[in-house]
């Protein structure tokens, strides 16, 4: 039988999970490829680091060229994370004619057009199953899947950090410093969680969403992006009185002029599936011409679901290897794809949750309310607690739907009132099912 042999750069812990995998599923992946695959060599840092799953020694490098300058090497798995050495590396192999699977979506997010241009240029492939919703395989049902379909709109919620963190909040009225605490005990953030819960990680899933999506190419740094460190535990509850969940979205929508993408936290209907999206899972909406909703779900960070997402698309490569179609479809999905500045949301019209920050003196909430209606903000529901005599209230009020230009131009003047105690909270409201019209 013919043998594949492939090279790991990285043996952290998705990289573990693919070692796992390509051992206890050897003869299940054997199966189905009619080909054994064989691990020719591993890049580590450290070659005495213990590791949870065993690593023959003589497998182990610290030299990456043992990999790389390997000709029997055909496949190149990287999962160093981050831009560099990665891109090096990468681009390395590529000009040595082999393929590429990563699960660094940062890494094609920012360097994307560079490494696909030199996968054409030497007629290998790049898969990336895995950077996206770790073992949900949403790229393929994009790529493959719904080829013969026009995407209209995807929402999803693609970062298991902040989905754990508003879980801790809402369900177990933990702060937010106390929550992203319990998602690091949990192994769910790193230890400088910024890139996940400043939404940065989100909006670069995003960005390959759109790409594989509608074939636009849009830089994650231009995607309008909130996180979620302004959420308060207060916010989750009042939302859950009020029939709604938190959650942060990834958002996209087609349209005639380009793509409208964002990234930001948003209370979402208790009756959604969304709300049932808990903990480390992840799950994208994805409205299309022909098909309508279909919905995508499950774990989308750890070991084993990413490490299989990432051996999958090794199968996938290695299939086209064994039919001498080695460079397989575009890793885009799209045979041309376009350069797209997302365009501004001014226009995109949201229902908002806000809670606005007042002493409890006679008049203020009136002001507040009046400046709203000057500004086209209407008020669909106002509540208020009920604090002792001299203590601040929060006033909490939800609007009808109102364009982004508007609200955020009557919140800039509520907050410069001198009797408002702090910026006003605000997260918007979204129907994760009207997202992309329907069809």
């Amino acid at each position: 039988m013919r043998t594949i042999a492939i090279g790991l750069l990285g043996a952290g812990n998705v990289g573990q999970g693919v070692l796992r995998i390509l051992t206890e599923n050897a003869d299940a992946i054997e199966g189905r490829l009619g080909a054994q695959l064989d691990v020719a060599g591993v890049l580590v840092r450290d070659l005495d680091k213990p590791r949870s799953v065993p690593v023959p020694p003589d497998l182990l490098t610290d030299d990456p060229q043992r990999i790389l300058g390997d000709p029997s090497v055909r496949v190149v798995v990287e999962l160093l994370g981050g831009i560099e050495p990665a891109r090096s590396l990468v681009l390395d192999a590529i000009a040595r004619g082999k393929h590429v699977v990563t699960a660094n979506k940062a890494l094609l997010a920012t360097c994307g057009r560079e490494i696909f241009a030199a996968a054409a240029a030497q007629g290998v492939s790049v898969y990336f199953e895995g950077s996206v919703a770790g073992g949900v395989p949403i790229l393929r049902t994009l790529r493959e899947g719904l080829a013969s379909d026009r995407i209209l709109g995807i929402c999803g919620i693609v970062n298991g950090t902040c989905n754990f963190v508003l879980d801790a909040m809402g369900r177990h009225g933990l702060d937010y410093a106390a929550a992203v605490a319990e998602a690091q005990d949990a192994g769910y953030a790193e230890a400088d969680p910024s890139l996940d819960v400043e939404g940065i990680d989100a909006a670069q899933k995003l960005a390959l969403l759109c790409l594989v999506s509608f074939g636009l190419r849009v830089d994650p740094r231009r995607i309008p992006t909130e996180g979620i460190t302004r959420v308060r535990a207060f916010d989750l509850q009042t939302a859950e009185r009020l029939g709604y969940v938190v959650k942060l979205l990834a958002l996209a929508e087609a349209t005639e002029s380009g793509v409208r993408a964002r990234v930001h936290p948003a209370l979402v209907p208790r009756d959604s599936v969304f709300a049932g999206v808990h903990g480390p899972f992840n799950a994208v909406l994805v409205n299309s011409a022909a098909l309508g909703r279909s919905l995508y779900y499950g774990l989308g960070a750890g070991m084993m679901p990413t490490g299989m997402a990432v051996v999958s698309d090794v199968v996938e490569v290695c299939r086209n290897v064994l039919a001498f179609a080695d460079a397989g479809p575009p890793p885009e999905a799209f045979r041309e794809v376009r350069d797209a500045e997302p365009l501004p949301i001014d226009e995109v019209e949201h229902e908002n949750y806000l809670c606005v920050h007042v002493p409890n003196v006679p008049g203020v909430l009136g002001r507040v309310a009046s400046c709203l209606g000057r500004h086209g903000v209407s008020i669909k529901r106002m509540n208020q607690d009920t604090p002792g005599p001299g203590e601040p209230i929060d006033m909490v009020i939800l609007t009808e739907r109102v364009a982004e230009a508007r609200i955020a131009a009557a919140l800039a003047e509520v907050d410069r009132f001198d009797d408002v105690l702090g910026p006003t909270d605000r997260i918007r409201i979204v129907d994760p099912d009207a997202v992309g019209g329907v069809p």
